[in-house]
């Protein structure tokens, strides 16, 4: 009997252990539950991607994580400052440096790692005219017999498809636009990005010049591909606003195309990261590559564009990238023990 009393109190013992090492892993899977996030993302529909796989992932761990409020981006910097929102995926550094200062830095803002690095952004022109009259950088553009080729409404000054108020790229184009003297021969045309590139796109069809600004990631050089459909414009010399008023923006090749290389980070409240380790890590390690990017925003414009298309993709995307998907998520788990 003694001996019987021994076993079914190590086996008690065993299956208590179990228990316990159960109950700590199921705990460990779901470090956030019962927390609330808030994202946030500008008014381009193409960021949405990226902020639904982080979403995802964060719903992995737990984390009980609201719709998609959309804000552009200086008060976006502001309200995860002050805690009013949880995070934004598609922070743009440097470019968003201002807003970045201007919403409490990294006193009230935690910015670890890069989501997708290497992003380029610039003023582009059809291949057909750039060689027609040897054009390759934007100040040529001061001369108002080449600046009168880019006129699309007979006004006498080159018409560029630019950038939204609020982005960050219009204070950087404006800039330009006094830097390399062309104020008087182009006009920056603002509005609604999505409508002022699909009418440049179909000028482009009917085989009249064009000139605009875009970026990468972005579907736009999928359309109108650089070195075949369109050539980039080179800049006289370096010249950026605010905050990188002394960068450089010339490439490792020597071409300057007037804009700092960025790489797009998450960006998220300080105080809630430093009680959430387990999102502060996933944040930290999360990574897309341009080219993932560019498909998806690809798709959409493509008419792949509803909310249900766009977790769709998602959903592929970590289908595709299962291990790299768990990697990150053990590693949050990881930060929270």
């Amino acid at each position: 009997m003694t001996i019987l009393k021994k076993l079914s109190t190590g086996a008690a013992i065993a299956v208590t252990g179990s228990m316990l090492l159960t109950g700590a892993a199921y705990a460990n899977e779901m470090p956030g539950e019962g927390v609330e996030v808030q994202p946030l993302k500008s008014s381009i529909a193409e960021e949405t991607f990226q902020t639904v796989v982080v979403m995802k992932a964060l719903e992995e761990l737990g984390y009980d994580v609201k719709d998609i409020q959309e804000i552009e981006y200086a008060a976006g910097h502001v309200a995860i400052g002050n805690g009013d929102a949880t995070f934004m995926a598609d922070h743009w550094d440097p470019l968003h440096a201002d807003f970045y200062k201007a919403a409490g830095g990294d006193e009230k803002i935690y910015r670890k790692g890069v989501y997708s690095p290497g992003a380029l952004q610039g003023y582009l022109i059809d291949k057909k005219t750039a060689d027609k009259y040897n054009i390759t950088n934007i100040e040529q553009l001061k001369d108002p017999k080449i600046a009168a080729l880019f006129d699309t409404n007979d006004d006498g000054t080159a018409d560029m498809a630019g950038c939204n108020p609020g982005w960050g790229c219009e204070g950087v184009i404006e800039n330009h636009l006094d830097a390399y003297g062309l104020r008087d021969t182009v006009t920056h045309n603002q509005g609604t990005y999505s409508a002022i590139i699909a009418d440049t796109i179909t000028r482009y069809k009917a085989g009249e010049p064009i000139l605009y600004y875009t970026w990468t990631p972005y579907w736009v050089s999928g359309v109108l591909v650089p070195g075949k459909d369109v050539t980039w414009l080179q800049v006289p010399f370096s010249s950026l606003p605010g905050e990188n008023k002394d960068a450089d923006t010339a490439l490792p090749d020597g071409s300057n195309y007037g804009f700092q290389v960025n790489n797009q980070r998450i960006i998220a409240n300080k105080a809630w990261t430093d009680e959430n380790p387990a999102a502060a890590k996933l944040f930290e390690v999360m990574e897309l590559s341009a080219n993932d990017i560019s498909a998806e925003n690809l798709a959409m414009r493509n008419g792949e564009k509803s909310a249900e298309d766009i977790a769709r993709h998602a959903d592929a995307w970590i289908k595709g990238h299962r291990a790299t998907f768990d990697k990150w998520l053990d590693e949050a788990r990881a930060a929270a023990e």
